[in-house]
């Protein structure tokens, strides 16, 4: 009989046979319909991995081609002021991440020898992170790097881990590692991710599995939803008068002042107004 560690290995090998013969069959290839698959331009691809950051692609495809025609370089874009990038990034949420672009855009610019290559170098960039250094990495230079996001997740969790739970990511990059051997990198994480998301569109509900899932709060109501309100009346150049915001959206007073001073301790407003 064999042993509960043969099961598993044979377990993973079918697993990972299976992954290799859905994305041959081409499961929920989308080609180059996305934007960011019609370029290896780094600069365009680091746009949109940190877009894509905690928001849909949906969301992402109008204003990362708006930005793009915008701000179509590392130059352009360090040469913007930060209330210039938050106008194009209202709808995005999680203004952070304009800032670290915007960051990323002046430490590139006055980078000896431009982006790196490097995804440890990469990773020192601000709002980089592992995963989307790894990411611009392969999809910029066909860096053969080993990562993970949520559709990979998906993929790994519904063929590889039947009837487990709390499932952490150490135990998934060998297997990613593994299916990647031989690959064309940028290819194969391709359709593992548009792999990932026709599961999901299937019906497939793994990532509660994860040991690193977490269930977002509600935005309805959230200080998250005051800030992108306050950040959209910034730009639109209107006074931030904290009882009249507070009147608007049915909040109280010091949690309007409370958000303000948090977005201008972020560096995302300004004190001059």
């Amino acid at each position: 009989m064999p042993s509960s560690t043969q099961s598993r290995k044979t377990l993973v090998s079918k697993g990972i046979r299976d992954i290799e013969k859905a994305v041959r069959a081409g499961l929920g290839d989308r080609g180059n319909t996305l934007p960011w698959r019609r370029t290896h331009d780094p600069y365009a691809i680091f746009v949109s991995e940190i877009m894509l950051q905690q928001t849909g692609v949906e969301r992402v495809i109008g204003k990362y081609e708006t930005f793009l025609r915008t701000f179509p370089s590392w130059k352009k874009l360090a040469g913007a002021s930060l209330e210039e990038v938050l106008t194009l990034w209202v709808g995005l949420g999680y203004n952070r991440r304009a800032r670290s672009l915007h960051e990323a855009a002046r430490a590139v610019s006055g980078r000896r020898g431009g982006f790196p290559k490097d995804p440890a170098h990469i990773e020192e960039l601000p709002g980089a992170g592992s995963y989307t250094a790894a990411a611009v990495a392969t999809f910029a230079f066909n860096t053969p790097t080993v990562f993970i996001e949520t559709n990979i997740r998906t993929v790994f969790l519904y063929h590889c881990f039947q009837g487990k739970k709390n499932v952490h990511d150490s135990a998934i990059l060998p297997l990613v590692a593994r299916s990647l051997r031989g690959k064309n990198p940028r290819r194969w994480y391709t359709a593992l991710m548009d792999y990932g998301a026709y599961l999901k569109k299937q019906g497939v509900r793994v990532n509660t599995k994860s040991a690193h899932y977490t269930k977002q709060n509600k935005f309805e109501g959230s200080a998250r939803q005051l800030r992108g309100a306050i950040i959209r009346l910034y730009v639109a150049g209107e006074p931030l008068t904290p009882s009249v915001i507070a009147k608007r959206f049915g909040k109280k007073r010091r949690q309007v002042e409370r958000e303000i001073g948090r977005l201008t301790r972020e560096g995302l407003l300004s004190g001059n107004r």
